[in-house]
């Protein structure tokens, strides 16, 4: 007698499917990258006053993601 350990395959929400990390990364990373454009661009201050804060979120953010299931 043989016993299946393979696990039953459960379909997965959507939820699931957005919070992991690949996709999280990926945002945080796009948010770092906007916050270096608007940090280097020489056209609106407001941009530049808020490049910090982006590059800031975006760093905290790949940081949080970092440890978040596969």
């Amino acid at each position: 007698m043989s016993v299946d350990v393979t696990p039953s395959i459960t379909p997965r929400g959507l939820a699931d499917r957005i919070l992991r990390r690949g996709p999280l990364e990926a945002v945080a990373t796009a948010i770092i990258a906007a916050g270096v454009v608007m940090l280097m661009q020489p056209f609106s201050l407001t941009l530049y006053s808020w490049s910090f804060a982006t590059t800031l979120f975006g760093t905290v953010m790949f940081t949080i993601v970092s440890k978040v299931r596969e």
